[in-house]
């Protein structure tokens, strides 16, 4: 988005303002409509609607004045995060996984070592998680634990996959809600995340590092309310996380690594930041400055959980790779782009190389002063050459757009959605098209910004007097 011409600051202000007041508008039935098993196709829809309008504010956005920017990204942010609380977890059931970690927890026993079917844990089971008779009848968002009883916890057979930051927070949660609150605690914390990433973002964009618009970009982007409020994904405090830990380290290192380690010990995809944080560092002192810390923090956020497990603290990591097909190419639409081009066994080591490349780009061409171009690169790529099939894994990349600035990026957030909305209905070959769709737009915005006026995120050579700095 180029720096804004605020010819009619008054219009553009009331604009977008209405523009916001309809995105909450469409986003409160999108979120309450239970479509995901029923109506999937239908509930595309209400999120495309949701999209345009997002599209239509951030450009209207463009013309406030300077004084309006903060209020009305602010004030939009909260809106469009409360939304989300319209209704219960509508796409995605991994909330009551967490309910379940912080009550276990809570109870004095670790979360890596028995599973929610465990029978050595019933005493601590309701009917709410866990409900009974006639209520596991015909309900496909429910799993089977023993005869009569079901879970609204997934795959309650393994054990939890979460790192220790976010089964803390779990703990915090619980312990903070009243009896009672079910879900509601969580989206409301999801809701106190995402208005906090929106407060970061503008801290770091009002000093000077970009334009502060861009955090609309995150915002109001119809994927917070729908994927860190309403469905409560962990995922948002990873971002918290990680968007700090961008915003500092090209001045604090070490305080940069432990927040980016503490990221990671929140969600493990966090670690993909890392060739971010390094760009055009060229001395092995500086390197670890970030590593270092980065390292320590995760390692001691886990030790306590080692201490006091019987059971490994990856939990069911493992096996969550290969039953999403990460491990075999040719399992649930991963590498799908590279697999256009390339037979199903040489996809996997083909997104290496690529990725090699990549960070080898970003690390030698990153502006340090701004590691989150480097950052977005990187994990834009990845997102392109594994082609995920859920549209939460986006957030970060979300985040990463409102530092950057680059917007042609958020097709890849879209393509998450549609894959994982309404791929059941649309076939095998949606992740396919809505990936390439994506990878164009990102493709099509580079043209664009090499023959355009410089932007701020548009190339990662450095000046002169930043590769002087760093060597």
């Amino acid at each position: 988005m180029n720096r804004p011409r605020p010819t009619h600051p008054t219009r553009a202000v009331l604009t977008t303002t209405v523009l916001l007041a309809a995105l909450v508008a469409v986003l409160v039935p999108t979120v309450r409509k239970d479509g995901y098993f029923a109506d999937p196709i239908g509930l595309t829809w209400w999120y495309a609607a949701a999209w345009a309008l997002f599209a239509a504010a951030v450009v209207s956005v463009r013309g406030a004045p300077a004084r309006a920017v903060v209020p009305l990204v602010l004030a939009g942010s909260a809106a469009v995060a409360l939304t989300g609380l319209a209704a219960a977890p509508r796409t995605s059931t991994d909330s009551f996984r967490y309910a379940w970690d912080g009550r276990v927890q809570a109870a004095g026993i670790s979360p890596y070592d028995h599973t929610p079917a465990d029978p050595a844990l019933t005493g601590l089971r309701d009917t709410w998680l866990f409900p009974e008779g006639p209520a596991c009848t015909g309900r496909p968002d429910l799993a089977p634990v023993t005869a009569g009883v079901c879970t609204r916890i997934n795959r309650p057979q393994v054990h939890t996959v979460y790192p220790p930051v976010a089964e803390g927070y779990f703990l915090l949660v619980h312990a903070l809600s009243p009896d009672g609150v079910r879900h509601k605690a969580l989206q409301a914390g999801g809701v106190a995340v995402s208005v906090g990433v929106t407060g970061v973002l503008l801290l770091i964009l009002r000093r000077g590092r970009g334009d502060p618009r861009h955090a609309a970009y995150w915002a109001w982007c119809p994927a917070v309310p729908v994927e860190a409020v309403n469905n409560a994904h962990v995922d948002a405090l990873a971002v918290l996380l990680s968007v700090a830990a961008l915003g500092v380290v090209g001045r604090r290192r070490v305080a940069g690594g432990v927040l980016l380690g503490l990221a990671v010990a929140a969600k493990l995809l966090p670690a993909v930041l890392l060739p971010g944080v390094l760009a055009g560092v060229r001395t092995w002192r500086r390197a670890a400055a970030v590593l270092l810390p980065t390292a320590a923090a995760v390692g001691l956020l886990y030790l306590p959980y080692v201490l006091t497990s019987r059971s490994s603290v990856l939990g069911y990591l493992g096996g969550y790779a290969e039953e999403e097909g990460y491990e075999d190419a040719g399992a649930r639409g991963r590498y799908a782009l590279l697999r256009l081009v390339l037979p199903d066994d040489w996809a996997l080591p083909a997104a290496a190389v690529v990725m090699l490349a990549v960070v080898a780009y970003a690390w030698r061409r990153g502006d340090p002063e701004r590691p989150w171009s480097a950052a977005l690169l990187v994990t834009g790529t990845a997102f392109l050459l594994m082609t995920p099939g859920y549209s939460w894994y986006a957030l970060l990349l979300i985040a990463l757009v409102a530092l950057d600035g680059r917007w042609e990026w958020l097709g890849v957030a879209v393509a998450g959605a549609v894959v994982y909305i309404a791929g059941r209905s649309l076939g095998p070959d949606t992740g396919t098209v809505a990936y390439a769709l994506a990878g164009a737009a990102a493709f099509a915005g580079w043209l664009l910004r090499r023959g355009g006026p410089a932007h701020p995120g548009a190339t990662l050579r450095l000046h002169p007097a930043q590769r002087r700095a760093t060597l």
